[in-house]
């Protein structure tokens, strides 16, 4: 899967390139990035960008989710005392869990207690995806901790704030050896 970042970032990308990218990228499904952005500029980008999920890493309600129209992962920010009961609330087609930073949604590069929540991935109601400082080197770990149906990286893979297809590949690698050739990455 890739992502395109529409929410406020360095990575943010112009809706008409992520347009584009759509389209040349068949067989491989898409994702859009937001933080808190008015549901219908959400619904209208992902219409015009033909997302295949909605990834949203803000306050959004379940009520929020559940009108998008469009399958959606919802990121929650792992901090400690994190209420895993919290996500039951959602409708979300998958769970994210991200690390927390304080004014920061997301692509901070820091990782959370993975082990603080090995029982929550195994008995989560929905699938769970993992982000939050996951890198070549510590990617295994996290899979053989976590079991997560499926990994997101961006930072991780860069070099200078480039994707570097070097880092990308080490990256795989790592994930599907620790997965046993099974992992989800996007």
């Amino acid at each position: 899967m890739i992502g395109f970042v529409f929410a406020e970032s360095k990575r943010r990308i112009d809706v008409k390139k992520a347009h584009q990218i759509g389209q040349e990228v068949k067989g491989i499904g898409k994702a859009g990035v937001f933080v808190n952005a008015p549901l219908q500029e959400v619904q209208e980008i992902a219409a015009y960008c033909q997302l295949d999920y909605v990834q949203l890493h803000g306050e959004e309600t379940s009520e929020y989710c559940q009108s998008v129209g469009r399958p959606v992962i919802k990121a929650f920010r792992v901090a400690p005392g994190f209420n895993l009961e919290r996500s039951k609330e959602y409708t979300a087609d998958w769970i994210l869990l991200d690390s927390f930073t304080p004014g920061q949604y997301g692509g901070t590069g820091i990782t959370f207690d993975w082990q603080s929540l090995q029982d929550f991935t195994s008995q989560s109601h929905i699938p769970v995806m993992v982000a939050g400082g996951l890198t070549p080197e510590n990617v295994g770990t996290a899979i053989s901790l976590l079991s997560p149906n499926g990994i997101d990286v961006s930072g991780g893979v860069e070099t200078n704030g480039m994707k570097d297809i070097k880092k990308i590949q080490e990256f795989m690698i790592a994930a599907r050896r620790a997965e046993g050739g099974k992992a989800n990455v996007k």
